[in-house]
C-alpha cells in the first residue's frame, strides 16, 4: 500500500512538472483561432545532430569514486577487513571441502581391510585416505590393542583436536564481522564532528557546509555494513560445513567401534 501511494505521488509530481514547464500550451489552446493567416516563415538551416549522451560510469568507477568521497582514512580499514576476512574465509572453504570424506566408502574399505589383513591393513587404508575422519580412525586403530575403552578415549581426544583444526582462523572472520561496522560507525561520528566544526567556524547552517561531513558519515556506515554482511555469509557457510563434518566424525567413529567389537568377538 505504501509503495502504491508513493508511485502515485511520483506520477502526480511528474505531471505537475510537465505542466509547469509548458504553461503556454493550455493558454494558447483556450484562445480562438485568428482569421489572419500567419506570415510564412523563412526556411531554417538544418540543425546539427546533438551529441550522444555521456557514457555511464562503470561499477568499478562508481565504487572508486564513493571510496574517495567517503574519506580514504576511514574507508581503508573497512576495505582491509573485507580483504583479510575474505582471504581467511576462502582458505577455510577450500580446506573444509578438501576435508570432506565419503564415510560410507571409508567404513566399507576399513571393514574389508580388517577382515583381510587385520588392524595393520585397516590403518594402511586410513593412512591413504584424506580428511579428519580417516585421521581419527588411525588414532583409534593405534589403540585397538589396549581395548575398546581406550579406543573411545583416543577418538574423543583426537576428535577435539580435529574440530579445533577445522575452526582455525574463523575467530578472525568473526572479528572482522564485528569490527567493520564499528569502523563505519566511527567514520560516522567523525564525519558529524567535521560537520559541526564547519558550522561552528562559519557561524551559520547551510547545506554546503555540512554536506561533506554527512557524506563521510553515511558512506563509511554503508561500507562497514556491506562488509559485515558479505563476511557473515561466508562465516555461516563455514560453520555449517564444520557442523556437517563433526556429525560425520561422530557417526563414523561409532561405526568403527562397532566394527572393532565385532572383530574381537
Amino acid at each position: 500500500m505504501k509503495r502504491t501511494l508513493f508511485s502515485v505521488f511520483l506520477v502526480l509530481i511528474t505531471l505537475g512538472l510537465i505542466n509547469a514547464q509548458n504553461p503556454s500550451s493550455s493558454a494558447d489552446s483556450s484562445k480562438p483561432a485568428s482569421s489572419v493567416a500567419p506570415a510564412p516563415t523563412a526556411p531554417t538551416a538544418p540543425t546539427e545532430p546533438t551529441s550522444a549522451p555521456a557514457e555511464e560510469q562503470s561499477m568499478h568507477q562508481i565504487l572508486k569514486t564513493k571510496f574517495i568521497e567517503g574519506d580514504v582514512l576511514w574507508m581503508t580499514p573497512v576495505l582491509l577487513c573485507l580483504i583479510l576476512g575474505l582471504a581467511i574465509a576462502i582458505e577455510r572453504i577450500i580446506t573444509l571441502n578438501l576435508a570432506t570424506t565419503n564415510t560410507d566408502k571409508l567404513l566399507k574399505d576399513v571393514e574389508d581391510a580388517l577382515n583381510a589383513n587385520g588392524i595393520e591393513g585397516a590403518k594402511q587404508v586410513c593412512a591413504n585416505t584424506r580428511g579428519p575422519v580417516a585421521s581419527i580412525f588411525t588414532q583409534g586403530l593405534m589403540r585397538s590393542h589396549e581395548g575398546v575403552a581406550e579406543v573411545e578415549k583416543s577418538i574423543v581426544a583426537y576428535g577435539s583436536v580435529q574440530m579445533g583444526s577445522l575452526e582455525k582462523g574463523l575467530v578472525w572472520v568473526s572479528l572482522f564481522i564485528s569490527l567493520a561496522p564499528m569502523l563505519g560507525f566511527l567514520g560516522t561520528v567523525i564525519g558529524m564532528i567535521y560537520a559541526f566544526d564547519a558550522i561552528e567556524a562559519a557561524g551559520d547552517i547551510s547545506p554546503s557546509l555540512v554536506a561533506g561531513g554527512i557524506k563521510v558519515a553515511l558512506l563509511t556506515t554503508v561500507a562497514g555494513l556491506i562488509v559485515a554482511m558479505i563476511l557473515q555469509v561466508f562465516y555461516n557457510y563455514c560453520i555449517s560445513k564444520i557442523d556437517s563434518l563433526v556429525n560425520q566424525m561422530e557417526d563414523s567413529t561409532i561405526s568403527l567401534i562397532d566394527l572393532l567389537n565385532a572383530k574381537k568377538k
